[in-house]
């Protein structure tokens, strides 16, 4: 067998084979959602990506034969190691055929640039940080992913495990469908709450939509910062994924929560509109927009992908459970039928009781791994 080799992302072809190899490793997967090639170009364009103020990042290809077999990105996020006192280095963007020899040579690649950097701890899969898409599939392959979720084969759990890697840290997805009612104790609890506490739950208003954003920042950096793996975004940050967003955004189902007009708690909930990138093949361009649209305006599904209260309001009694009720509420009357809760780490036991309660299926697992270097 001829060898692997691991090469950098030089040039705008090394970065079009980077992009389009999950289009090879995929294509008789009829669960993958094909990204945007679009958005793909723009996450890892060092010049406009403001993750890279802060941080850095290379890309490699695996080739043998002649042929592209695998990628990954080594990541290094001052950010994070500054926020948590490590000296840590991620691997993200990971694809391969299903071969170790290809596997393990692209993590060793991360690992020998983590430790010319004097890291000690290898971890991922996470592209860039856990604000952004995050883990392994190791259960629930049977289904497509959400909007901003990750999906791969179902063999590379093993690939990562034989390159030396352990678990660090699951990350659960819960489902629940809207075809059946509602705890009534979340109801009760929820109703109760928001009148003792007074607290009044409102939409995001999009004709003011920058300082809606910055409150929803101000509330997530505070409200996650006590997290595993979690790192405060920066206000570049924020204000980019809220654009790139935007025009996903349905406003009738993200929701603020304030107390005397000042906000304490936000519930930021999409359509899944991996329902309708599905149909378009990762290409805007004659005819993918017009299709996207098509079926975008057609997506039952939403996912609940952040819910954060400030610290000095989280132990007031029954906050959560408003944003779950009013989410959902608002949810059934936008006219969405189904929607996924992620992700929440698995030493949450306080939020997956809370999922359970709320008649919620865990029916994915995610998984981060690391190696001590």
């Amino acid at each position: 067998m001829n060898p692997i080799e691991v090469i950098p992302v030089t040039s705008r072809s090394d970065l079009k084979r980077f992009i389009m190899l999950p289009w090879e490793i995929y294509r008789r997967d009829p669960n993958w959602v094909p990204p945007l090639i679009s958005e793909m170009k723009a996450l890892l364009d060092k010049s406009k990506n403001p993750f890279f103020i802060h941080s850095e990042a290379d890309f490699f290809l695996a080739r043998q034969n002649g042929r592209c077999v695998g990628r990954i990105a080594a990541i290094l996020n001052r950010n994070h190691n500054r926020f948590h006192n490590e000296n840590a280095t991620f691997f993200g963007f990971f694809e391969s055929i299903n071969e170790r020899g290809v596997s393990t040579a692209l993590l060793d690649h991360v690992a020998h640039w983590a430790r010319n950097r004097g890291m000690a701890l290898l971890r991922g899969p996470v592209s860039y940080s856990t604000n952004e898409t995050t883990g392994l599939l190791v259960e629930g392959f049977d289904s497509p992913p959400s909007v901003l979720m990750g999906y791969n084969p179902d063999y590379y759990p093993g690939l990562i495990m034989a390159a030396g890697f352990e678990k660090a840290m699951d990350l659960y997805a819960w489902n629940r469908a809207g075809d059946f009612d509602l705890n009534p104790k979340i109801i009760r609890v929820a109703v109760k709450s928001m009148a003792r506490s007074k607290i009044r739950v409102r939409a995001i208003d999009m004709k003011h939509f920058e300082e809606e954003v910055e409150i929803i920042r101000k509330i997530y950096n505070d409200a996650w910062s006590n997290n595993w793996g979690f790192v405060p975004m920066t206000d570049a940050e924020f204000r980019h994924t809220a654009k790139s967003l935007k025009a996903i955004v349905d406003p009738r189902v993200v929701l603020i929560a304030e107390r005397d007009n000042e906000p304490v708690a936000f519930a930021l909930t999409l359509p899944d509109i991996n329902q309708a990138l599905k149909k378009i093949n990762g290409r805007l361009f004659p005819i993918g927009l017009p299709l996207l649209l098509y079926h975008a305006r057609r997506v039952r599904r939403v996912r609940t992908l952040a819910l954060g209260i400030v610290k000095r309001a989280q132990n007031w009694s029954g906050l959560g459970a408003a944003l779950y009720y009013e989410s959902y509420r608002r949810c059934i009357k936008a006219g969405y039928r189904e929607g996924e809760l992620s992700w929440t780490l698995e030493s949450n036991d306080l939020i997956n009781r809370s999922m359970q309660l709320f008649e919620a299926r865990l029916y994915k697992r995610y998984r981060i791994y690391q190696k001590t270097l």
